[in-house]
């Protein structure tokens, strides 16, 4: 079985040799890359294998799902039974006529007041409804264009990212400071709509004890203490991201059925597990998510399970922590996570300059989710060995697309650029 072969393979590659670092010791090394051999994605937890899409669907898949979200990110909330919108802003004559912009507020709590997320959208000036691109953004949705009449975010912002978090209000010299990573006037061109929402209208991004953002909304404290699956903020961004979603399927400006989520970094990472569990996510786009993200974690090269739960505890949940330096005990690893978004199209993006985030690790969790692209009918990643492809050589013909850019942790034009033909071809347009 060609499943199978590849997993050998891959067992005999990383047998070589075995890492010698401590647990708390970034290693660049490949040669010292731990030897370890990766759960299959298409053999449940009982031993039985998976032969047909079924099964996958039916036993397989959630059985997936649960391990993930008992071992890795936590288990999110349902969707609220009543979640009010408003569209707040329209501007027909944005980016110099060529696109419509939109501000769009949605509530949590059932009614028009308490936390709520603010969602940027540009739309082209073309026929509608037009397929759209759906992400989280670092610093605002003031960051993503200069535009003066934007809405500054209200609430908590980085201070001195990397050196601290205060609650810091946006400032308008941070208007348009994030534009390079958002090529909006592209974006339209190629008929797309972009929508964006601040990731701290969520949850901010650091370490309380889960006191604020929507934890506190849903959490069931047992004496006081959350359980080891209680959600963290990675999957509180994904639960936002698909709040963002239940706007979108009632746009009449948006092709729901068309709408790709992506995400950077971290919200790479959240851009993955919002894709795995919400189906509605026609594409998946994960831009150096790395650890806990595309990379697999048992390669244990760059930042490590250990190093991520000790910089950013509240990201996974508690239960996470127990595979500190026991990467191989995990029950499942994040070609798994690509193989949950099957048979969807997603596409993993790394950088040379990026070590940290592994890669190799991250090219390889792609190769490994296809023989359940496969299994479902689907290309997979077009690529005969797990030979690395050339740096800014994209792998991009299969359901699974690929590639590693010159450069260092960043989002640029070129990536917007294979973003764009990806969906291209898998919208047919």
């Amino acid at each position: 079985m060609v499943f199978v072969f590849r997993f050998t393979r891959l067992s005999l590659i990383i047998l070589l040799a075995a890492s010698g670092l401590s647990a708390q010791e970034a290693n660049y090394d490949e040669s010292k890359v731990p030897p370890f051999e990766l759960p299959d994605p298409l053999v449940m937890e009982d031993g039985t294998e998976v032969t047909d899409a079924e099964t996958w669907g039916e036993k397989r898949r959630p059985e997936l799902l649960a391990l993930f979200t008992e071992h890795v990110y936590g288990e999110s909330p349902p969707r609220p039974e009543d979640l009010p919108i408003e569209v707040t802003v329209v501007d027909d004559d944005a980016l110099g006529g060529k696109a419509i912009r939109k501000e769009v507020t949605v509530w949590f709590l059932g009614e028009k007041t308490g936390p709520s997320m603010s969602l940027l959208m540009y739309l082209p000036q073309i026929a509608r409804p037009v397929p759209a691109f759906l992400g989280l953004n670092f610093g605002g949705n003031h960051s993503v264009q200069p535009d003066p009449s934007i809405t500054l975010n209200a609430g908590w912002f980085r201070n001195n990212p990397g050196k601290g978090y205060v609650d810091n209000r946006a400032t308008e010299e941070s208007r348009g400071s994030a534009a390079s990573r958002w090529p909006v006037e592209m974006i339209v061109d190629r008929g797309y709509a972009l929508c964006t929402v601040y990731y701290g209208d969520i949850d901010p991004d650091y370490d309380d004890g889960f006191e604020n953002g929507i934890h506190p909304l849903f959490d069931e404290k047992s004496e006081g203490e959350r359980p080891g699956d209680a959600w963290g903020s990675i999957a509180a961004w994904a639960w936002g991201l698909s709040r963002a979603m239940d706007y979108l399927e009632h746009d009449e400006d948006v092709d729901a059925e068309h709408v790709a989520v992506l995400g950077h970094s971290r919200l790479g990472k959240t851009a993955l597990w919002a894709g795995a569990q919400d189906e509605r996510f026609a594409l998946v786009i994960s831009n150096n998510s790395g650890c806990g993200g595309a990379a697999l974690s048992r390669r244990a090269f760059g930042e490590t399970v250990q190093r991520i739960n000790a910089s950013f505890p509240h990201w996974f949940c508690d239960n996470f922590t127990r595979y500190n330096g026991r990467e191989d005990e995990l029950p499942v690893d994040q070609h798994q996570l690509i193989a949950l978004i099957a048979p969807r199209p997603v596409y993993i993006a790394s950088a040379a300059e990026d070590r940290w985030a592994d890669p190799r690790g991250e090219f390889l969790s792609g190769y490994f989710a296809d023989p359940v692209y496969r299994l479902l009918g689907a290309k997979g990643l077009d690529r005969e060995t797990d030979d690395m492809p050339e740096i800014d050589a994209p792998v991009d013909t299969g359901t699974i697309g690929y590639h590693i850019r010159s450069g260092r942790h960043d989002v640029t034009r070129f990536d917007w650029e294979q973003y764009l033909d990806f969906a291209d071809r898998h919208f047919a347009r």
